[in-house]
């Protein structure tokens, strides 16, 4: 029987369906804290195998595509919160505000490698404007919730403390496959469905996350 045309793909409706039990079965406790850790292991994986496959002209050009990267930061950092702040009239004060400050933070990593390399699309340069994106959000992020979200409680972490945890999570990762690349590169090749298991698998475990697990 073929699949009917208007039917989302298979992990469209697997990633929805996560979200739509986390949403009623939120992590919490020591359960919560598993997650957080593969999630974290299933990026710098991902990262990792990226490094392994991407070859050194590619990782160059994807780099180097200033156009992209600032089409991307422009999006992130100056349309989306102007399309959070119009729609104030449409909001509840709290909603409004929650809405705002989604709107001030980067993408996903995970979202932006994973959705680019099933699309077929330029991962090289992904890696490299998530990356970016991650980094330049530690700081113009809390800029930019001053700016638009006002009587906000949150408590920000020391920006270097986050910067270091990026760079062990995302790049660290990323420069070993680089450099495992000559031992590993042919196999990892040969073995694309494992590169597309870890793209779609960091997006379960972090969609299972959802809402938070915080009390």
């Amino acid at each position: 029987m073929a699949r009917p045309k208007l039917l989302p793909d298979n992990f469209t409706l697997a990633l929805v369906g996560t979200v739509t039990v986390a949403s009623f079965l939120p992590c919490r406790g020591s359960a919560a804290v598993a997650f957080n850790w593969i999630t974290n292991i299933a990026i710098g994986l991902l990262f990792f195998l990226h490094g392994a496959k991407l070859s050194r002209e590619a990782i160059v050009a994807g780099a180097t595509h200033w156009r992209l990267h600032l089409v991307v930061l422009l999006c992130t950092f100056a349309l989306f919160p102007l399309l959070g702040v119009a729609l104030k009239p449409l909001l509840t004060p709290a909603l409004y505000t929650g809405i705002l400050f989604l709107c001030t933070l980067p993408s996903t990593v995970q979202s932006s490698i994973a959705f680019t390399s099933m699309a077929k699309g330029n991962v090289p340069a992904a890696v490299c404007s998530a990356t970016a994106s991650s980094l330049l959000g530690i700081f113009i992020t809390p800029t930019l919730v001053g700016l638009v979200v006002t009587n906000h409680g949150a408590t920000a972490s020391s920006p270097w403390h986050t910067v270091g945890n990026i760079t062990l999570q995302l790049l660290v990762p990323f420069i070993a496959g680089q450099l495992l690349r000559p031992a590993i590169g042919k196999w990892v090749d040969r073995h694309k469905p494992v590169l597309k298991f870890v793209d779609q698998g960091s997006r379960y475990c972090s969609s299972s996350m959802w809402p938070s697990a915080k009390p």
